[in-house]
């Protein structure tokens, strides 16, 4: 069964930092390009930053580049979504999902979802 769990969440002040992770169990990790979208309370769900599955090649929505670092975890199916200098427009549920697409940014093409972790970010 293809699950992923997504943990790290939690309140932080503007400026700070935290960092995401996902775990993946019940598939072939490698084969799946993994991203993280966000939704916040009201608006559509967007995305933030992919990591192609082969390459490792990173992409990232303008919003958070320079900010948000994407990667893969080296000996163990997860991937991580290190986020600094944390602004209160961040906030928001974050979800990691997995394509078999090399890269995507549209969620439409990703085929399995975490649960989502909320993250706060105060003035």
């Amino acid at each position: 069964q293809v699950q992923l769990v997504e943990s790290g969440g939690g309140l932080v002040q503007a400026g700070g930092s935290l960092r995401l992770s996902c775990a993946a169990s019940g598939w072939t990790f490698s084969s799946y390009s993994m991203g993280w979208f966000r939704q916040a309370p009201g608006k559509e769900r967007e995305f933030v930053a992919a990591v192609s599955r082969a390459a490792g090649n990173t992409y990232y929505a303008d919003s958070v580049k320079d900010r948000f670092t994407v990667s893969r975890g080296s000996a163990k199916n997860t991937v991580y979504l290190q986020m600094s200098s944390l602004k209160p427009e961040d906030t928001a549920v974050y979800y990691c999902a997995a394509t078999r697409s090399v890269v995507a940014n549209h969620a439409s093409e990703y085929d399995y979802w975490g649960q989502g972790t909320q993250v706060t970010v105060s003035t």
